[in-house]
């Protein structure tokens, strides 16, 4: 049965005067806490603060009862542009009824102190890594955090009539739309499908019906691989791909429909073909060879991951940083101008730029680049890959989200895992994904989502899987793609469907996993998930909650997890199971308005769930139970805050 606890997060619901998306330094801020009457109840509370590298308490009011949880409040001074701060407590123990002589009713036996952080309760010291946090940095914009994103693999998402009549380059092998991916060895990288951007275009209509508001397009620059990472220029559209022309429609006919574009840059380095790179390989003395790291003879250079078709930008060039930054028609200025008005980048391993050996000047390079996007669009996004921790890098400063793997990801990998022994697990020398229970899920995720502001956390991609990684059709127990898809669509971030997840489609790694998209050959989709993520979609539109509302677990054993996403207006509340699986919810943890309203029909749901409108006998709440993997998710009344 899921045990009430003490809960912040940082969202609007306990941030407030300003909201968390509009503080400004200097700022004083009210920071609300709630505490279950059942658990202590808490008899003084502080805001624990750090204030220029020093920690202040200030003392919290009482501000009332709601619904069986103390609410309190404190103000807080924004003192730097990272404001750290988490809650002290104070519970005491007293003499009941049954006091022994010479000791009065309701006198102190003793005190208890618990410290909580974003990580969560703790009845001891802890570091300020995992503490909250309010930033002052420019907000993102609100279409990131609502949004639901779709990411394109260009070669193989759709061909268009006119790609018949591109030739074949010289380092591709031509490949049928249905042929089979090779997924290791050189082949991998030289399959030529032929998808274009007029194909993309012509299927806009699908992803509307997804209920998709971002397509983000992976590299469309010419290059001499089919996942272009290795631009040879960045100055054009790969003609194989429609060329300049294809991107000014294709972005049009996006933004008539709602659909925000994204392009993806690589900042860590070109490809050996660039032509930056050819002359600065020609000539030692020219300005491009300071773009690059090269050996003291010349004869040999550093290279993303060793990997010599990918050189390595060398960022305290000057030259490289007015070229690729800071000039007008420079690399990211010229493709979010007119005529192409991309709406924001996805960096490329942000979290390598600029870095090697003792050399750092990751987050230098991440601010010009941010300076620089703001200053042409400040409703433009720009989110970075970082593939493992990537809080210390996303502050919200500059990258305003990451494309990272490790807070929710890997950890829902491993709790839907089936023996899948060969798939690849992230680079790691583990054979497939370690099954877990719910509970080290969730200490996982909130381990590793603790370090980011509640805004950056609105605006990390959560993806079941990516062009870079297998599929989650591959990894997960059947019906686990499914329930997946609940999780990244409800829990804070912003929900990612790589082209073919509505199909099921699998993949044992990245490259095996970039397969054609199934149009013409319903025999190849594995699994028709277009009706749910298209549920999914307009769940996030039609509920607040979910692309604002604070989150709080309930409960996480096991086979089962439940959370709600709370906002004063409105809630909604979801169950995921990974097999048969029950859960007694209670008015320990929900108003009875929100337990009621556990007894209707999900929203949403997979599999099989059930809410009756009662508990076992005696137990005051509602019985969820999911027969297999199985999820739903439930509307309900908003949480009341005392005053408001």
């Amino acid at each position: 049965m899921p045990i009430a606890l003490p809960h912040h997060d940082g969202s609007s619901l306990f941030v407030s005067q300003p909201a968390p998306e509009a503080v400004s330094l200097g700022d004083t801020v009210r920071l609300r806490v709630r505490v279950p009457q059942g658990w202590g109840p808490a008899s003084k509370v502080w805001v624990r603060s750090v204030q220029d590298g020093e920690p202040r308490y200030d003392a919290a009011i009482r501000l009332g009862a709601a619904d069986g949880w103390d609410w309190w409040e404190a103000a807080m001074l924004v003192a730097n542009p990272v404001a750290k701060y988490r809650f002290l407590l104070e519970v005491t123990e007293t003499h009941d009824a049954g006091a022994p002589a010479g000791e009065a009713v309701g006198s102190t036996v003793g005190r208890s102190y618990w410290n909580l952080n974003a990580q969560g309760l703790f009845r001891r010291d802890v570091s300020d890594a995992a503490d909250f946090r309010l930033t002052t940095f420019a907000p993102a914009p609100e279409w990131l955090r609502q949004g639901t994103m779709y990411q394109v693999f260009p070669d193989r998402f759709a061909r268009s009539e006119q790609a018949d009549g591109h030739p074949v380059p010289d380092w591709a092998v031509e490949c049928s739309w249905d042929e089979p991916v090779v997924g290791t060895g050189e082949q991998a990288a030289t399959q030529f499908y032929g998808g274009d951007l007029p194909g993309i275009t012509g299927k806009l209509d699908h992803l509307q019906e997804l209920g998709v508001d971002v397509l983000y397009l992976t590299p469309l620059f010419p290059a001499r691989s089919n996942h272009r990472y290795d631009a040879s220029t960045f100055d054009s559209v790969d003609p194989l791909l429609g060329g300049d022309q294809a991107l000014v429609e294709l972005v049009a006919a996006a933004h008539a429909r709602g659909i925000k574009v994204m392009g993806d840059l690589t900042a860590n380095h070109s490809g050996a073909a660039h032509e930056w790179f050819v002359k600065a390989l020609a000539d030692p003395g020219s300005e491009e060879a300071g773009y690059y790291y090269f050996s003291a003879d010349h004869s040999s250079y550093e290279s993303w991951w060793g990997v010599p078709s990918l050189p390595k930008f060398n960022w305290s060039s000057e030259a490289l940083r007015r070229r690729f930054i800071t000039d007008e028609d420079s690399v990211v200025a010229r493709w979010l101008k007119p005529p192409f008005s991309l709406d924001g980048w996805r960096i490329d391993v942000g979290n390598m730029t600029g870095r090697l050996g003792a050399v750092d000047l990751n987050h230098q390079v991440a601010r010009l680049i941010a300076d620089r996007v703001r200053g042409i669009n400040p409703n433009a996004a720009l989110l970075a890959e970082s593939t493992s921790d990537a809080a210390p890098d996303v502050t919200g400063e500059h990258w305003q989200g990451a494309m990272t793997y490790s807070n929710l990801t890997r950890p829902l990998w491993s709790w839907l895992a089936k023996d899948a022994s060969d798939v690849n697990f992230f680079g790691s020398p583990q054979a497939g994904p370690n099954r877990i229970g719910a509970e080290d899920f969730l200490a996982t995720h909130q381990d590793l989502a603790a370090g980011f502001s509640w805004g950056v956390r609105q605006n990390n991609m959560n993806a079941l899987n990516t062009h870079d990684t297998a599929r989650a059709a591959t990894v997960m127990i059947d019906g686990g793609p499914a329930v997946g898809a609940v999780l990244a669509f409800c829990l804070p971030g912003v929900p990612v469907m790589f082209a073919g997840d509505e199909f099921g489609l699998k993949g044992f790694n990245g490259e095996d996993s970039r397969t054609p998209m199934p149009w013409d050959a319903p025999d190849l989709v594995r699994n028709d998930l277009r009706s749910a993520y298209a549920t999914l979609g307009r769940l996030r539109k039609e509920l607040p909650a979910l692309t604002g509302g604070g989150v709080r677990w309930l409960h996480a054993q096991g086979d089962a997890l439940v959370f709600i996403r709370e906002f004063s207006g409105s809630s909604a509340l979801v169950f995921a199971a990974r097999s048969d699986a029950s859960v007694i919810v209670d008015s320990s943890v929900l108003s009875e308005a929100q337990l009621q309203a556990l007894g209707a029909a999900p929203r949403h749901h997979c599999g099989k769930v059930t809410s009756p409108q009662a508990g076992p006998s005696g137990v005051d709440g509602v019985w969820l139970r999911a027969e297999g993997p199985s999820a739903g998710v439930w509307a309900l009344p908003g949480t009341a805050v005392p005053g408001r």
